[in-house]
């Protein structure tokens, strides 16, 4: 009769066992599904300007930022970020943690804009000045932006990041320059993740003509486009692609900014 029952009691363990196993195979799968982005670590830094935001034209060729509507949410980027210019437009969302004296109460965020770029300074110590040095992950903030998460009074501040989507008002604005045989676009207000990797133009009589990044978010080619309707194509980092037919008529400018559709 005991047998029986330590017998009982032995197939009952493995049928716990076999369900205990059951259970965390669940929990596993449902760990692996994949989910947002989430937050890295950086520092940040602000920038001195009379009216509190980053007015200067950057290295990413914005020109007057409150005309490119990016005004005071607005930063500069370490080499780590910055990507050669490729991150230029791109939309941040950052908080400042980990410092009871500075980081403002509740840790609240700001989305910032990629606009410039923050040089490394290798003559500082990377920890003390040199806050741009490669390998560094750093944010060179507008002293706006750098107010609404932690106390100014701060030279540097521990911060989390992460891409988000960026919300714009109206379409893509393009800003063209150059002479007859060399056409240059500046490309600004681009919403999705802001990030342009590829742009094409076309003419009345053309097909569509693949352009160069020139510098920050400046694209070029060398073609006489004069007196033609133009049409501009954009893809984003994500691999969408926009395109903007007729933008500028025929009689367009040098000097002139013409605006498309926006990504939805």
């Amino acid at each position: 009769m005991q047998n029986s029952k330590v017998h009982f009691w032995l197939s009952q363990m493995g049928a716990l066992q076999l369900l205990l196993i059951y259970l965390i195979l669940l929990l596993t799968k449902s760990q692996a599904i994949p989910k947002e982005e989430g937050w890295k670590s950086a520092t940040a830094t602000y920038t001195k300007e009379t009216d509190g935001s980053i007015i200067t034209e950057g290295a990413c060729g914005y020109g007057d930022l409150h005309k490119a509507s990016y005004g005071k949410y607005s930063a500069g980027l370490s080499t780590m970020l910055f990507n050669r210019g490729s991150t230029c437009g791109a939309c941040f969302e950052v908080r400042c943690v980990n410092h009871i004296l500075w980081c403002l109460q509740g840790s609240p965020s700001v989305i910032l804009t990629a606009t410039d770029f923050c040089p490394p300074n290798f003559g500082l110590s990377s920890d003390y000045g040199g806050w741009c040095n490669f390998p560094k992950e750093h944010f060179e903030m507008s002293e706006a932006a750098f107010a609404e998460i932690a106390e100014k009074r701060a030279d540097i501040v521990p911060v989390q990041y992460k891409r988000v989507k960026c919300e714009r008002r109206g379409g893509i604005r393009f800003s063209v320059s150059g002479s007859a045989h060399f056409f240059q676009v500046l490309i600004t207000n681009v919403g999705l993740d802001g990030e342009v990797v590829a742009v094409k133009v076309k003419g009345s009589t053309t097909g569509w003509i693949p352009m160069a990044r020139n510098w920050g978010q400046n694209w070029h080619c060398n073609i006489n486009l004069m007196g033609q309707p133009l049409s501009f194509e954009v893809t984003a980092s994500t691999g969408r692609t926009v395109a903007s037919y007729s933008v500028a008529p025929p009689n367009w400018e040098f000097g002139g900014t013409y605006e498309g559709k926006q990504f939805k």
